[in-house]
């Protein structure tokens, strides 16, 4: 057997240079994405060098498109929706409406008929929630009410592509019949009777059955198996939807995520399948990427110039107008509007069904990844500008308002700075609340943020290794940080962060191996609690057993003393 087939090279080649290309864009603080796609272009047909199989790279890309689509479902939020549905429905309704009008104008422009243009019009229309919330969560805007509304505004736009994508193929399928338009109203209607079927059968099945059947799974206490078990409900209501309903993977998929995302498990079930549904994305882009021919900037300038002109500005503008005609301030506008200056993973699935189908020309496709890529690299400075614009002193006022309390407590001559509000830091959260000692928490999962407010914590959203990040938490005054996040190595990087800002703090991290232990102490931890060794003694204490042995360090480190928690230090 060769060592070197087409399957193996393809998934070689894309991930590898996905991630030369993406540690690029994060270099350049460009959302990832936009390496990923030009790693699709360096490997694509296009371009000389390697090609990869277009085949098998598109077979890959919608295994892909059903991860992608089962992540949108898992973290659907109809609460955060309802927060803002006066803005943030008719909103999106209207603003998709407009760039839907601007991309027909730019299709009829273009020679192409009705469906086209509509098929282009509705892919600029959408942006691509990952650029979104990265350019929230890097401005710790996340929390604040235009981010909010932001949010809900993509979750609506969300919402619009699942329906399209379901009735693309109807609208194909009766423009192509033998009566030609007279038949698109019976195709449509018999597409959405099926879709209702399907979601009837998951509200009325799917909630009680695939529940029930992942809690079994978690009692046969099998991690594997729980992994195995949330990839066959992603793939197998994907693929059971498409067969037995004639609906697409994306329908499946995406009901499949948001009934599990109903469940306690939904968050061990979007941790434990992120690895395997970040690959495939990785995937699905460098795939979207090899459909682009580079000659359409130099073939087409014009109307690729036009493109972009809608995605930055057209539509902005409109969202613009559209939060200004609802009563909100300039800031809020400028916010949103920013944030829609893109498109993303909703208009490569929409380009490539409305290119399969034969409603969308390869140029319209072309226009749509070349405008995608030139999108996402032009919106940090797109953002950057719209929120320096809106520093009006009222502005500065609310913003200031919004941070009142973390500013309170930034104010403390000392405080503990708590890593993590999972399992673990609630109850340290917990503990440290009945002492005089404040604490200040850090969490880069909104959810669990919002939830940690709730229940009365002073939270800063955000990644802890970020030093914007800590210095807003107030690490020049923090007595002491505690790490309760489960993965080690990223907590060694935390406390490396933390060390270079303020060497003499005193750091305290959990570990659940020798090696995390090892990499903690070279990274500046000065106590390390093993989680495991913790358990053993609490176990050995109560039946009256001796656990010296068990509480000694692992060999290679270097006590300097014990600590009041029990934890053995570096």
């Amino acid at each position: 057997m060769p060592h070197h087939t087409p399957l193996i090279g393809t998934i070689v080649a894309g991930l590898v240079i996905a991630f030369f290309m993406g540690a690029l864009a994060h270099r350049l603080r460009v959302s990832p994405i936009a390496g990923y796609l030009l790693a699709g272009v360096m490997v694509g047909p296009f371009t000389p060098g390697f090609v990869a199989d277009a085949g098998l790279a598109q077979e890959l890309a919608e295994i892909g498109v059903i991860l992608l689509m089962f992540g949108v479902g898992l973290h659907f939020s109809l609460r955060d929706l309802l927060a803002v549905k006066n803005i943030a429905i008719p909103g999106a309704l209207v603003q998709i409406a407009a760039a839907t009008l601007l991309g027909m104008g730019i299709g009829h422009m273009m020679g192409w008929n009705l469906a086209a243009g509509f098929v282009f019009g509705l892919a600029l229309s959408v942006a691509s929630t990952v650029v979104l919330l990265r350019a929230l969560q890097s401005r710790n805007l996340v929390e604040t009410e235009r981010g909010r509304i932001a949010v809900g505004w993509l979750i609506v736009e969300d919402l619009v592509m699942v329906l399209a994508l379901v009735l693309l193929p109807a609208l194909a399928s009766g423009l192509s019949g033998g009566e030609g338009a007279a038949s698109l109203p019976w195709v449509i209607s018999t597409t959405l009777l099926k879709v209702a079927g399907f979601v009837a059968l998951m509200l009325i099945v799917g909630r009680r059955v695939l529940p029930w059947a992942l809690h079994w799974v978690v009692h046969t206490g099998s991690r594997e198996l729980f992994r195995l078990a949330v990839l066959a409900v992603a793939l197998g209501v994907a693929f059971g939807a498409a067969y037995v309903f004639d609906v697409s993977f994306a329908l499946g998929a995406f009901f499949a995520g948001m009934i599990l995302g109903e469940t306690q498990l939904s968050r061990r079930a979007a941790e434990e399948t992120l690895p395997l549904r970040d690959a495939f994305a990785v995937l699905f882009f460098v795939s979207v990427g090899m459909l682009f021919d580079p000659s359409v900037l130099t073939e087409q300038p014009i109307p690729l110039l036009v493109t972009v002109l809608t995605i930055v500005i057209g539509k902005s503008v409109a969202a613009w107008v559209i939060v200004r005609a609802f009563g909100y301030e300039n800031d809020k506008a400028l916010t949103i509007a920013a944030s829609l200056a893109q498109i993303g993973e909703f208009s490569f699935i929409l380009a490539g069904l409305g290119a399969g189908l034969g409603l969308l020309p390869e140029a319209g496709r072309d226009l749509i990844l070349a405008g995608a890529i030139i999108s996402i690299f032009l919106n940090p400075f797109i953002f950057n500008f719209a929120v320096g614009s809106s520093g009006s002193v009222k502005q500065k006022l609310e913003e200031q308002a919004e941070q009142t309390e973390i500013e309170h407590e930034k104010k403390r001559e000392e405080h503990v700075i708590l890593v993590g509000y999972g399992r673990v830091g609630k109850l340290v959260a917990q503990g440290l609340r009945a002492t005089p000692t404040a604490v200040l928490l850090i969490e880069a999962q909104s959810d669990l943020a919002r939830e940690a407010r709730a229940a009365g914590y002073e939270v800063v959203t955000g990644n802890a290794v970020e030093p914007d990040v800590l210095k807003e938490a107030g690490i020049e005054r923090a007595h002491r940080m505690l790490i309760a996040i489960p993965e080690g190595f990223e907590a060694g990087a935390i406390c490396d962060a933390a060390k270079k800002l303020r060497p003499d703090l005193s750091v305290i991290a959990r570990a659940h191996s020798d090696a995390q232990f090892d990499h903690l102490v070279q990274h500046g931890a000065d106590s390390v609690v093993l989680g495991e060794r913790e358990i053993a003694r609490q176990m050995l204490e109560l039946i009256g057993a001796s656990a010296s042995r068990i509480t000694a360090l692992p060999q290679g480190a270097k006590p300097a003393g014990a600590n009041p928690t029990g934890a053995k230090s570096a």
